[in-house]
């Protein structure tokens, strides 16, 4: 069901050597970008009614408007099933204690006497998060994204997820986000939602429609035109990450048990047929016993056909041996896991050297199912390999720092010979001559300058 990969001896190279050997899903954001392309100039040209017609392609649904009616929002927070309501609770109550200590504050720098720097944070003014809506509804990436914008001071945030279609005839829901999607926004008192889906959404904060205001950045996981959508974008908005699909890497030795490393893997495989599952251990034996556990496990499952097994089975995933933890911890340092488990002896140590993942969860308690939803942690993490130059989702993410510089004429006169001599090294003699127009008529100042004459 899954394959190895014997990285065991004089197998396991170096640097990119290494990580060309570790397995990946196909993930062509530019080729998809072509697609997207026409789609996003529709919604540009076209606003609100390239939304109807796309959700009417996309989605199976015509919608009568694209912004969700605030009564819809409140009806189905009435509606929600009361221990998923608490579930959700929970889960925005421990998402805004980690969140909440991630602000920022203000700093100042006494640079030298009379001069100082200091640096502030400023929230983006609005955002356009987005909540897939496809394979699987994820109330859980409403809260994710929700959470850190408003701990960053965010004033004015949309949400937009796909409509999703009538379930039967006359259904008064079709046409509207999944009411556990309206719910979570309920919830967190997000009242400004949109049925939008894939890159019509993006494309929809992007430009802005006649319901819709423009953002300055979009952030949310989804599929691949999603992430081409947010490529494509680029330099106009901001954007949080070009998601691929999740990852979870379980670093184990054979202290580990297969039950729960086998049904890590299992859960992050079936949220895509693309998923990636990656066992790295160097004990034969665990790697022996998770490859039988999986077999009971998946059968045992739902959505196994379409997503589970084509990701256990796909190139993307793997078993890698290695021969010992300290391999193991070069083998998945390489890769940069979205979600990285490390289920060995003494797991907090090994953990301290990791150096590229998204997130860690430490030892046999801390799946990453926990992560997902309850961790306090935040889940919109980067995938493709991209967690060795890029962070998860957080406050951090919705926040900007602006240097304020304050310089007194004597604390400016301090370094004025410094800044001309840099400024003339560059053969930008007026970023020189801007510093000795303040000193006209200075002797001590201008004395070797070629000072520019008062007016």
């Amino acid at each position: 069901m899954i394959s190895r990969i014997d990285l065991r001896g004089d197998a396991l190279p170096e640097g990119p050597a290494l990580r060309d050997l570790l397995p990946r899903a196909d993930f062509d954001v530019q080729a998809a970008l072509e697609k997207v392309r026409p789609i996003c100039e529709a919604v540009h040209h076209r606003g609100d009614a390239a939304l109807i017609d796309f959700a009417e392609k996309f989605d199976g649904v015509r919608l009568e408007s694209v912004r969700v009616p605030a009564q819809a929002l409140t009806d189905a927070l009435e509606q929600l099933d009361p221990a998923v309501r608490a579930a959700l609770e929970e889960s925005i109550r421990r998402a805004r204690l980690v969140h909440r200590e991630q602000r920022r504050t203000t700093h100042t720098t006494q640079v030298v006497p009379g001069g100082s720097v200091t640096e502030k944070w400023v929230p983006v003014e609005r955002v356009g998060l987005y909540a897939p809506g496809g394979r699987s509804v994820y109330p859980s990436s409403v809260v994710m994204n929700v959470v850190p914008a408003q701990e960053a001071g965010v004033e004015s945030i949309a949400l937009a997820s796909p409509a999703q279609a009538p379930a039967f005839a006359n259904d008064p829901a079709g046409g509207l986000p999944h009411p556990t999607i309206l719910a979570a926004c309920a919830l967190l008192g997000v009242d400004e939602v949109y049925a939008a889906g894939g890159a019509t959404a993006v494309a929809m904060f992007a430009y802005g429609t006649e319901s819709c205001a423009p953002a300055n950045m979009v952030t949310g996981p989804g599929n691949i035109w999603v992430a081409a959508a947010k490529r494509y974008f680029t330099g106009k908005i901001g954007i949080d990450a070009e998601a691929g699909p999740t990852e979870i890497a379980v670093l184990a030795d054979a202290t580990a048990d297969p039950v729960h490393v086998a049904a890590d893997l299992i859960s992050q495989a079936e949220h895509d047929p693309l998923a990636a599952a990656v066992l790295v251990t160097d004990s034969v034996e665990l790697a022996d016993a998770v490859e039988k556990e999986l077999e009971p496990q998946v059968a045992a499952t739902k959505h196994i056909d379409d997503r589970i097994v084509p990701a256990l089975k796909g190139r993307q995933s793997a078993i890698v041996l290695v021969d010992g933890v300290d391999e193991g911890l070069r083998v998945v340092n390489a890769y940069g896991a979205e979600h990285l488990e490390i289920q060995t002896a003494d797991a907090a140590a090994v953990a301290e050297r990791v150096t590229n993942a998204g997130a860690i969860f430490i030892g046999p308690w801390a799946p990453v199912s926990l992560g997902d939803y309850a961790a306090g942690s935040n889940h919109v993490l980067p995938t493709g390999g991209c967690a060795c130059h890029s962070s998860g989702l957080s406050v951090q993410s919705f926040l900007r720092g602006i240097h304020i510089v304050d310089y007194t004429k004597d604390a400016l006169a301090e370094v004025a010979h410094h800044v001309v001599t840099l400024a003339e090294a560059e053969d930008l003699p007026a970023h020189g001559a801007a510093i000795k127009a303040r000193f006209v008529g200075d002797e001590q100042m201008s004395r070797g300058w070629k000072v520019p004459a008062s007016k």
